[in-house]
């Protein structure tokens, strides 16, 4: 491709749309097989003050170069060798990115309606008829050349936008994250002065949901929540949650209603978080057999994430000293969770935990 001016910086395109008249560093092609048109447009639109004119004479190099170039308006002859102004019009708008606005405007002698319709079928914005009429030109040039920065400054602005809405997500995401840290954390203090179970169980659920091949949207949501799986704990008195020792029956009986007091506490919501946080609330001690509490649930109407959570919930309890027992040694505590499975624990969630462990 033939280029008569150097190019010079383009300017912004918001600061460009001020101009009532001049585009002058606009990016404009003239594509035309006839030397004298293109020499005559050149003449016209450098005379008008634009500096970035681009003259191509071979049709055949005139899609590559719209495509890759990405001028700001194009000059297209109709009947051209090789290929003609309609093919060249095809092709480009098969290869444009959706959304993209590239003003072009037919030039022609043939005056047809039924070469206008073909045209604007495929994709012209308008016509200039041959031979140029200087001011009919110029003015067509100039309401193209508005359009197409108009529509580079709204692209610029939605841009922004969507960035700053992922700015802003992402941060009401961290909030949130943390916020739910904080209470984890706060709730445990009553029973865990290290304030390390809660992220460690979240941890744990975490990677046994990423072996069983969950979503990485739902590994992040299981380790986000499963911190707050004993929510409940909040309504059980000191003298039952730090007993050192066994439970009498009645005093068993008040500790199992911290899964009910969790769904109480939480109550209705929307949040998607908050549901799940509830779920596990609840059902956190259901058992795979069906002997666990508050409702018997039994396999698989037992919530995944709630299997996931109450297994590593058991093998943090074991391995870290309580008020009522000592801590278990690793060896020990897998050896208890491989007993339990089939009756304790999902039979699949364990073979997870297992991988995990040999990681």
């Amino acid at each position: 491709m033939q280029t008569l001016v150097k190019n010079g910086p383009r300017a912004d395109s918001k600061m460009q749309t001020s101009n009532s008249w001049e585009f002058p560093t606009a990016r404009i092609f003239v594509i035309d097989d006839n030397e004298h048109n293109l020499n005559l447009a050149r003449q016209v639109l450098l005379f008008a003050g634009y500096s970035d004119i681009r003259i191509l004479q071979d049709s055949r190099q005139a899609v590559d170069a719209i495509i890759c170039d990405q001028p700001d308006l194009v000059l297209l002859d109709v009947h051209m060798p090789y290929m003609d102004g309609y093919e060249i019009l095809e092709r480009v708008h098969r290869r444009s990115k959706p959304g993209s606005f590239i003003p072009i405007l037919m030039c022609t002698s043939d005056n047809s309606l039924e070469a206008r319709q073909r045209a604007l079928k495929l994709g012209a914005n308008d016509f200039i008829t041959k031979p140029y009429e200087r001011t009919e030109m110029l003015l067509r040039v100039r309401n193209f050349l508005r359009m197409r920065f108009m529509h580079l400054a709204i692209h610029e602005d939605k841009v922004e936008l969507e960035v700053r809405v992922q700015q802003r997500t992402q941060e009401l995401l961290e909030a949130r994250t943390e916020a739910l840290e904080c209470l984890a954390r706060a709730l445990e203090y009553r029973d865990d002065a290290t304030g390390g179970h809660t992220k460690r169980v979240g941890d744990m659920s975490a990677r046994i949901g990423t072996v069983l091949g969950l979503s990485p949207e739902q590994v992040e949501m299981i380790q986000v929540t499963a911190p707050l799986h004993d929510l409940g704990k909040i309504g059980v008195s000191d003298a039952i949650l730090l007993k050192p020792g066994k439970y009498t029956p009645e005093e068993f009986e008040e500790m199992r209603l911290h899964t009910v007091l969790g769904e109480t506490i939480i109550g209705e919501c929307r949040s998607p978080v908050l549901k799940e946080v509830k779920e596990l609330a609840v059902h956190h001690h259901e058992k795979w057999d069906g002997t666990g509490y508050p409702h018997q649930l039994k396999g698989e109407d037992i919530p995944l994430a709630c299997r996931i959570v109450a297994l590593a919930d058991m093998y943090d309890a074991l391995t870290n000293v309580r008020p009522y027992k000592r801590a278990w040694s690793h060896e020990e505590a897998v050896a208890e969770i491989i007993r339990l499975s089939g009756s304790h624990f999902d039979p699949k969630v364990v073979d997870a935990f297992l991988k995990v462990c040999e990681y």
